[in-house]
């Protein structure tokens, strides 16, 4: 029998992660093994409620694999539940069978797991903060025992109290891991619950500006304390590992926790928010219908995530591109959410047509009012200029040049990324990020009274007679409560009508394109040009 300590492995579900895991320990020695023990665990996962560490392997069939993964599903199956046996020092495991070549006493040494304790930061910063790298999922059954039935077994309550807090510690990062124990009086009484943000491509240059900007209270006001939940790549998460140490430097004392990792499944669990930000980005020579196909993938699994795991009222902003036709392949894969609770960001074009408009006008932007983006976030999207207001009054009644307003304004906002690009050599990312500050901010505080804001929703019920099904950007206005209604008291005139059809038109046929990804049958690209929007290429 084999000793195995357990100091590092609270519960068997993370024991079964850490066999799984098979990068660096090498538990497999054989690489190309590595493919077909993952997708075999996948198949447990759904038979056991377990989750999947990576649902991005796809299988290899090899009949020699197959036996390595018969002995590994045999070993497994040996192990008994652990989740509250941690106290002990070690665990009677059998050997693994001949058929598997594994060293166990290499998962003692996890190199996804780092840990470090530093000091108390005093009485205003207490609480428990951790960080978690490719944190496990929780097991979905649990095993007890008390603390007679330690003693029984010769191990001290207060060994075993002391062996968790070595665990717990050993899994953290940095300040996050520090636990502090206040007195009730102490604690912060005006802190409202806990709110779990989870964004995806965190590593990237939006995330780096948004980041900072939710924990420092922007968006939930400053008696809100936030968990930021950060997916990435395998190839991020070193780049994670820094963000979480620039937000650990911040010394933002809303910030109770921050978890990272590649896994949507272990990321997503129990978020309220979802800001999914990552995405392939456009390359020379790629179409967009290939971007459709090639982003649709990523959406759609996590749209199943979300389904799984998230809060049952999660909000989710889709931000990678294309946005609204990924905001509709993210619901469709979310069956058990309300399709209300997506959005496709549209916020920054709304910004950006404002910008023009108080430019044009003379006045400072935040004279302008009742901005609405209609339709899709490309060439076709249209800015209202037909209900916006500059200082209470209508934009054709300040602005009396027509033709302007019917060309120049509608190009400016549409080539406003690229001419970013050329002056300053990258993309719009602190200004996308304050965007989506501001979407979020809309939709928890009360609109203003007689104005609204933009941004992409569920077509299904709409007022304006625009097809169902698709996701378009409209005017809404919100209770501040997180939800939304659409804004009826709009005006219509055959110029923005027909403008909004078009933009219609390819939402529909990009539709068509991702068929296969909304569980609609084969897709079928017909889409009536490139449309994507200078910047974003």
């Amino acid at each position: 029998m084999e000793q195995i300590p357990l100091e590092k492995y609270r519960n068997r579900h993370q024991y079964l992660e850490l066999l799984i895991q098979l990068d660096a320990d090498m538990a497999v020695p054989d690489k190309h093994a590595r493919p077909l023990v993952r997708s075999y665990y996948r198949h447990r996962a759904t038979r056991h409620g377990w989750r999947p560490l990576n649902a991005g392997y796809k299988s290899t069939a090899r009949p020699r694999l197959i036996q390595i993964v018969r002995a590994l599903n045999n070993l497994l199956h040996s192990l008994p539940c652990l989740s509250t046996l941690h106290h002990a020092s070690t665990l009677q495991v059998p050997p693994p069978p001949p058929a598997l070549a594994m060293d166990l006493s290499s998962l003692a040494r996890p190199q996804a797991i780092r840990g470090a304790s530093l000091g108390p930061l005093g009485a205003h910063a207490a609480r428990r903060r951790s960080v978690q790298l490719l944190r496990p999922c929780r097991p979905t059954v649990r095993c007890s025992v008390d603390a007679a039935k330690q003693q029984v077994q010769g191990i001290p309550a207060a060994v075993a109290a002391a062996a968790e807090a070595e665990a717990a510690r050993n899994e953290c990062f940095g300040i996050f891991c520090t636990t502090y124990d206040l007195q009730a009086d102490e604690k912060t009484k005006s802190w409202k619950k806990l709110v779990n943000v989870a964004v995806s491509g965190a590593a990237g240059m939006i995330s780096n500006h948004l980041l900072f900007k939710l924990a420092s209270g922007e968006v939930f006001g400053q008696d809100q304390p936030i968990a930021l939940k950060l997916l990435g790549s395998e190839r991020s998460i070193q780049a994670l590992e820094g963000v979480a140490m620039e937000l650990e430097d911040s010394l933002y004392p809303l910030l109770r926790e921050v978890s990272i990792g590649i896994d949507p499944y272990v990321i997503f669990e129990d978020a309220d928010w979802a800001l999914l930000i990552g995405a392939k980005p456009r390359g020379p020579g790629v179409e967009r219908a290939a971007l459709l196909d090639i982003n649709g993938q990523i959406f759609a699994e996590q749209g199943k995530a979300l389904n799984a795991v998230a809060s049952r009222n999660v909000k989710v902003i889709v931000v990678g591109n294309p946005c609204n036709t990924n905001a509709l392949i993210c619901l469709k894969n979310a069956p058990n959410l309300s399709a209300k609770n997506f959005h496709a960001l549209t916020r920054l074009d709304e910004n950006r047509a404002k910008c023009q408009l108080a430019l044009k006008a003379g006045v400072f932007y935040d004279k302008v009012s009742n901005m609405t983006i209609w339709g899709n976030h490309s060439t076709t999207q249209v800015p209202d200029f037909l209900n916006a207001k500059i200082d209470g009054r209508p934009v054709k009644e300040v602005i009396d040049d027509t033709k302007w307003l019917e060309e120049d304004f509608t190009i400016t906002v549409q080539k406003r990324g690229g001419v970013l690009i050329q002056k300053w050599g990258r993309s719009s990312a602190a200004s996308t990020a304050v965007s989506i500050v501001d979407a979020m901010r809309s939709l928890v505080t009360p609109t203003p009274e007689g104005d609204w804001f933009s941004t992409g929703v569920y077509t299904t019920g709409n007022p304006y007679g625009i097809a169902e099904d698709i996701v378009f950007s409209m005017p809404c206005r919100s209770k501040g409560d997180g939800d939304y209604e659409l804004v009826k008291d709009v005006i219509m005139d055959d110029f923005l009508w027909n403008r909004i059809k078009k933009s219609e038109a390819e939402l529909i046929a990009e539709k068509r394109c991702v068929a296969h990804l909304t569980g609609e049958g084969n897709a079928f690209c017909d889409l009536p040009g490139d449309t994507m929007l200078p910047g974003e290429m």
